[in-house]
């Protein structure tokens, strides 16, 4: 799980208010895609995905105030579906071996007669 937090918004603000989930939990999300927006006085501001995955755990609620630095969700990182493929394949690829071998054998004795 990688951490999402509130960027640096400006030299003097410390401190913005959650305005908006663009992503909700189980969302798929891309490396760099908008996942929030975060309001101050002076900026409004999309808060991007630091990996791509899944979108996790949202930490703090609409209308809170968080601060620069803080830990606002969870995007889960997108390896997990990449292993289920893989044991399905190796089956597979044992069973042709056996029969592409006894088939050119009475192919080849039908075809001399």
């Amino acid at each position: 799980m990688a951490d999402v937090k509130v960027p640096v918004l400006g030299e003097s603000i410390t401190e913005a208010t959650l305005g908006e989930w663009l992503k909700k939990p189980g969302d798929a999300v891309k490396l760099d895609e908008p996942i929030a927006s975060l309001e101050t006085d002076k900026v409004s501001v999309e808060v991007p995905s630091p990996v791509a995955g899944v979108m996790g755990d949202q930490l703090v609620k609409i209308g809170d105030t968080v601060a620069v630095g803080a830990v606002i969700a969870t995007v889960g990182e997108g390896g997990g579906a990449a292993a289920s493929p893989s044991p399905a394949p190796a089956p597979a690829a044992a069973e042709p071996a056996p029969a592409p071998a006894a088939a050119p054998a009475p192919a080849a004795g039908d075809a001399a007669a």
